[in-house]
């Protein structure tokens, strides 16, 4: 979906415009509008939906550095002062003082704003459709407070209303309880009137919004909940398994019976790195890239994000997610005749799934302007969640059929099933999350979530390293508002 210059057009028209009684020669507006006096037309909630999905493009960081917290991965990157604040989540001594965490706090904060500028005025004007456009704005509001509770614990909550300057001096961070109801709440509210099959590829349809739900219960160990609503997205009988899970990654694969939500991504705009909130294309895939690649299929990139040899190692002989996920680039140069620079923290290893491919427009920055979508939710992990959730409340016949689902298609064949039960099938679908969604930004938390983190991630402290800490400047402008999160 192209949001940009919608955007900049709503942008540039509310600051552009005058709230004064006259203009500057004494002159009474023929017209003049502003944010308090927007929403008078169908096309203006339509417009405002569009920025408000145009923030999820720079949630590219979000899956990037998510990924490089866990054990999946190191930084890489050119140096070990390449982008220094990447460094330092890898090697768990990032600070408030960490321009990466502060893009993430502001980035998603931008995206709440947006989607509660919408239910700010979700009454003002009626048209056909509308519920829908509320529901989408409520499911995206849900989606970046998901992220940032992740992220980073308590935050602000300001109901159907936009943050305003100074409300960091008076709104308390509401805790984790209190974010993931309201989480809970604007995605009920949602379900009901989102349709089955999105008006539009790239929108929020019914099972995302039910798939989300049920992630969050998931979260706050809500299990029987979580069981309900995710079994609701399987019994829809809307989405699949691809049997090609390598087509999944590619173009041909976008959007798909496998995708229960994407991140748009296009290459039909340039980018550069004075705002890269601002390009339309993934830049993580730019980022993740084959350093000074020369050769088929893939483009160069900045060589961040390398997977581990431990990583590598996880996948059992035969699975064949492992030559899908993770780019063996010393195999792949011996079978092509490719070649390629290495960088710091080389492991050997890329991460298949989003590097960036050739073929696409280059326009701008090339390593910038890269289209490939972010499965954000994938059905495979609505499978594992809900066995996930059906282990913990006894019935496991039904999850280890789910588990055993997402295995098939990695083997293809029956010959790899699990028949635990109990704990032992618990660590089995967890091991099944870090192989099927290896290189999606889903590892480090799972192990936070599962109270594994300190176990299995180098540096990790238990009680500090669960959350990020606030950036230095949202404290400070608290004005002792706020206080930084735990080991900060």
């Amino acid at each position: 979906m192209n949001t940009r210059n919608l955007f900049l057009s709503l942008t540039l028209l509310f600051i552009g415009t005058s709230a004064c009684e006259e203009d500057f020669i004494g002159r009474t507006p023929v017209y003049s509008i502003d944010s308090e006096n927007y929403f008078n037309a169908e096309a203006d909630y339509k417009n405002a939906l569009i920025a408000a999905y145009d923030m999820l493009q720079s949630s590219y960081l979000n899956v990037m550095l998510g990924e490089i917290a866990s054990d999946n991965t190191l930084a890489g990157g050119e140096s070990a002062t390449d982008v220094i604040g990447i460094q330092q989540v890898d090697d768990m001594i990032h600070t408030p003082v960490n321009a990466q965490l502060q893009s993430i706090w502001n980035w998603m904060f931008a995206g709440i704003n947006r989607a509660s500028f919408i239910l700010e005025f979700k009454d003002k004007t009626e048209f056909e459709g509308k519920a829908q456009i509320i529901a989408e704005a409520r499911f995206l509001r849900a989606y970046y407070q998901f992220e940032l509770v992740k992220w980073f614990g308590p935050i602000p909550l300001k109901g159907d209303e936009r943050f305003a300057l100074g409300d960091e001096t008076s709104l308390p961070r509401s805790s984790v309880e209190e974010v993931y109801a309201a989480i809970q709440t604007d995605l009920s509210l949602a379900i009901p009137d989102l349709a089955v099959t999105a008006p539009q590829t790239g929108r929020v349809s019914k099972g995302a919004a039910q798939a989300l739900l049920g992630k969050a219960h998931v979260y706050r160990g809500e299990y029987r909940e979580a069981a309900v609503v995710l079994q609701a997205v399987i019994n829809s009988g809307v989405y699949s398994l691809p049997a090609d899970f390598a087509d999944i990654f590619e173009m041909t694969g976008e959007n798909g019976p496998g995708s229960v939500f994407e991140v748009q991504y296009t290459d039909a705009e340039g980018a550069g790195f004075g705002c890269l909130q601002c390009s339309e294309g993934n830049i993580a895939v730019g980022f993740n890239g084959i350093r000074n690649h020369t050769g088929p299929v893939y483009d160069s990139g900045f060589s961040f994000n390398v997977p581990t040899q431990g990583a590598f190692d996880a996948y059992a002989p035969g699975d064949q997610r492992r030559d899908v996920s993770i780019l063996d680039i010393n195999a792949w140069a011996a079978e092509t005749g490719a070649s390629f620079g290495t960088g710091n923290e080389h492991t050997g290893y890329y991460n298949r799934k989003y590097i960036a491919r050739k073929g696409d427009s280059n326009i701008g920055d090339q390593n910038l302007t890269n289209p490939n979508n972010y499965r954000s939710i994938r059905y495979a992990d609505v499978l594992l969640l809900a066995a996930e959730a059906l282990n913990a409340t006894g019935n496991d016949e039904l999850a280890r059929d789910y588990l055993n689902q997402v295995r098939r298609r990695a083997f293809g064949d029956m010959d790899h099933d699990i028949n635990s039960s109990g704990d032992a099938l618990r660590d089995f679908i967890l091991q099944e999350r870090r192989l099927e969604l290896m290189g999606e930004a889903h590892r480090f938390f799972d192990l936070v979530r599962t109270g594994e983190a300190a176990g299995a991630i180098e540096g990790f402290s238990a009680g500090k390293n669960e959350l990020f800490p606030i950036p230095f400047e949202e404290i400070q402008f608290s004005n002792g508002n706020w206080n930084q999160n735990p080991g900060y």
